[in-house]
C-alpha cells in the first residue's frame, strides 16, 4: 500500500506542476515512445540476467508491492516457535525435534502457527540448521559457520536482483535519449510539412526524454531500494532464527537464547523483554 501511496504522489506532482504550469496531460501521451522505452529496459533486463534473476526480481517486485511481512507480529509468532522447539529438546532430548525438522508441515508444534509455517524460506532455514545438530553432525561450537556461510548465499541471492534493476534504472535516460533521437529524425523527414505538425514531433521526441528520466529516478530506482530494504528485512529474520539456534546449541536456556536474538532485532519490531517473557511463560501456563 505504502508504495502505491508514493507513486500516486510522484506522479501527481509532476503532473500537477505540469498542468499549473498550463500544460494538457495529453501532451504527453505518446505511446510509440513508451513502447520504445519501455521495451529497451525489457531487453536490457533479459540480456544482463540469467533466468533465476529475472524470476527473483518478479517475485521481489510483488513482494514489494504487498509489503514486508515481517513485523512485530511476524517476530513474536516465531520466538513461540522457537520457544516451544528449544523446549521439547530441554525435556526429551534434541532427538525429539527430528520429527519438527523431518516433516515441518505435519508438525505439531509448526501447525500452531501457520503464519510463520507459511515462510517457505523461514521454515527450511529453521530446519536446515537444526537437522546437523539432531544428527550430531557437527560441534555445537562449529554451527555457527555453517550458517553463516548459508546466510552469506543468501544475501547474495537477493543482490543480484537489486543489482541488475538498478542498472536498467540507471540506463534509463539513455533509453530516452535514443528515443528522443529517433523523433528527431522523423522530425526532419516532415521539416517541410506545418509548423504545428513539426512542433508535435518535437514534442514527442521531447517526451522520450522525459519519460526515460522520469521513470528511471521517480519509479525504478526507488523501487530498488524499497526490495533492499525487503530483503534486508528478511536477512533479519533468518539472523534472529540464527542467533537463536546458536546460542540454544551452546547450551543456552530456551528463553535465554531467544532474548540474545531479541536483542539485535531493530526498535520497530524488538519486543520489550518483559513482553517476551510474559508471551512465552504464558506458552508454559497453557500446557500445563
Amino acid at each position: 500500500m505504502i508504495i502505491f501511496v508514493g507513486a500516486i504522489i510522484v506522479l501527481g506532482s509532476v503532473l500537477g506542476g505540469f498542468m499549473i504550469a498550463g500544460g494538457q496531460v495529453g501532451a504527453l501521451l505518446h505511446i510509440s515512445e513508451l513502447i520504445m522505452i519501455a521495451g529497451a529496459a525489457l531487453g536490457a533486463l533479459v540480456i544482463m540476467s540469467p533466468k533465476k534473476v529475472l524470476i527473483d526480481l518478479a517475485k521481489l517486485t510483488l513482494q514489494s508491492l504487498k509489503g514486508a511481512p515481517y513485523n512485530g507480529a511476524a517476530y513474536q509468532e516465531l520466538f513461540k516457535v522457537l520457544y516451544e522447539l528449544f523446549l521439547s529438546a530441554r525435556r526429551n532430548g534434541m532427538i525429539a525435534l527430528e520429527e519438527h525438522v523431518m516433516n515441518p508441515e505435519s508438525s505439531n508444534i509448526l501447525q500452531k502457527y501457520p503464519r510463520f509455517l507459511h515462510d517457505h524460506h523461514a521454515v527450511a532455514f529453521l530446519c536446515s540448521g537444526l537437522r546437523p545438530i539432531i544428527d550430531g553432525k557437527i560441534k555445537p561450537d562449529q554451527l555457527k559457520t555453517l550458517m553463516d556461510v548459508e546466510m552469506e548465499s543468501m544475501e547474495a541471492e537477493h543482490h543480484a536482483p537489486i543489482s541488475v534493476l538498478t542498472k536498467a534504472a540507471d540506463a534509463m535516460p539513455g533509453f530516452g535519449i535514443v528515443a528522443a533521437v529517433l523523433g528527431i529524425v522523423i522530425t526532419m523527414a516532415a521539416i517541410s510539412g506545418p509548423i504545428e505538425q513539426i512542433g508535435h514531433k518535437v514534442a514527442a521526441a521531447l517526451v522520450g526524454t522525459f519519460l526515460g528520466i522520469f521513470l528511471s529516478y521517480g519509479f525504478m530506482n526507488p523501487l530498488a531500494v524499497n526490495i533492499e530494504f525487503n530483503c534486508a528485512a528478511q536477512m533479519a529474520f533468518t539472523r534472529c532464527i540464527a542467533t537463536s539456534i546458536v546460542s540454544f546449541a551452546n547450551g543456552m536456556a530456551p528463553l535465554m537464547a531467544i532474548e540474545i536474538a531479541r536483542r539485535g532485532l531493530n526498535s520497530e519490531v524488538r519486543p520489550s523483554a518483559d513482553d517476551l517473557e510474559a508471551t512465552l511463560k504464558s506458552l508454559n501456563a497453557q500446557k500445563g
